[in-house]
């Protein structure tokens, strides 16, 4: 059975930080692309990248200098560098061509007055 799982909950973060976001996948096909793809509220998701074992490619909205992901045998990590607040949004995971399994995970932030958290 070919499947996407992550770690449940909320990743909080302050601003200039990197996130991971973790997540594994089961698969029966070696050739299967796993996308990532961020959704802000009230938006459609947004495609950011592609991993295969022949594919490496980002959206042109999403450098690899801050979002990139390395395939490996059994997860692809979501990192984002130098978080920016606007960053804040739900992050899929999507397997193909299986039944579209989506994972999802949430960087929530917002900047606070006292010490400018993203949280």
């Amino acid at each position: 059975e070919d499947k996407v799982t992550q770690p449940p909950g909320d990743v909080i973060l302050t601003q200039g930080q990197t996130a991971k976001l973790k997540c594994t996948f089961k698969t029966t096909d070696p050739n299967r692309a796993l996308f990532w793809y961020k959704q802000e509220v009230n938006s459609y998701p947004k495609f950011i990248l592609i991993r295969s074992r022949y594919s490496a490619d980002n959206s042109p909205e999403f450098v690899k200098d801050r979002f990139d992901a390395e395939l490996k045998d059994s997860s692809v990590p979501l990192m984002i560098q130098d978080l920016h607040v606007c960053d804040s949004a739900v992050y899929y995971l999507d397997q193909l061509p299986s039944n579209l399994q989506s994972v999802s995970s949430t960087i929530s932030s917002y900047l606070t007055a006292k010490t400018n958290t993203v949280v």
